[in-house]
């Protein structure tokens, strides 16, 4: 076994397909292909269905997926205390949602580039299910949004946090007592926010199922800038970050 065979198996099993799989290793279909297969004969399992039009895991090679994914790390972290004192090269692509795109995100590559001036740094920035999408089809190397990753094909770590706040124009009615907003209040406030595929929404959306309220309406916009206007202009209650 090999740390190409495992290579192959970990991004053929969580990218969309083989071909996806193929690219990201910078490899043609076959030879992705041929690793797989003989990780199969040196484990004496199989770990693709061949069936269908497309290949698919099997039990097997479902449950090796994480442990895959841990062996690889291991072996990236061993080779970047190797190269401790070299400068990483190639071609790094990670996704962020747009509230970091707004604030630390062009800072964050400004210093990747200065660190790292051989590396081809391309961010992407969205909503964080099209970004963690894209992450787990293999199209993306890391990515920076809110809340955990569900999918068992994602390693998820805590890097930090922001303080969120209720918001709204200072002279509507409902805002002398903002500050000490009830959930029981949101069944009669409009709320503007992100789409529910945002990753702040879905974290708001469990504290909302906690409190078992619902807002009176939702005003949904997938733009911050566009969000603060809404609420600039008197349209409802808004869930911002306090910076």
């Amino acid at each position: 076994m090999t740390l190409k065979q495992l290579e192959a198996f970990y991004w053929a099993a969580t990218c969309a397909s083989f071909a996806v799989a193929a690219s990201r290793l910078n490899i043609s279909v076959s030879s992705l292909s041929k690793r797989i297969s003989e990780l199969e004969v040196s484990l004496g399992a199989e770990l693709f269905n061949r069936t269908g039009r497309a290949a698919s895991p099997t039990a097997a090679g479902q449950q090796l997926v994480p442990h895959a994914r841990d062996l690889i790390s291991h072996a990236g972290r061993f080779l970047a205390l190797a190269k401790s004192n070299s400068a990483l090269e190639g071609r790094c692509r990670f996704g962020a949602g747009e509230l970091t795109g707004l604030t630390w995100l062009p800072r964050m590559v400004e210093k990747l580039q200065q660190a790292h001036p051989l590396l081809l740094v391309e961010p992407s920035v969205g909503v964080g299910q099209a970004i963690e999408e894209r992450l787990a089809d293999g199209d993306l190397d890391f990515a920076l949004i809110a809340g955990p990753s569900t999918r068992t094909s994602i390693s998820s770590q805590i890097i930090g946090q922001a303080e969120f706040i209720w918001v709204s124009r200072p002279d509507l009615p409902a805002s002398a007592d903002l500050s000490k907003l009830q959930p029981e209040n949101l069944v009669e406030t409009v709320l503007i926010s992100l789409p529910a595929t945002a990753g702040t929404v879905r974290i708001l959306d469990d504290w909302l199922a906690d409190q078992n309220v619902s807002p009176g309406r939702l005003l949904p916009c997938e733009n911050w800038g566009a969000i603060a206007g809404l609420i600039v202009q008197g349209l409802g209650v808004g869930f911002l970050p306090k910076a």
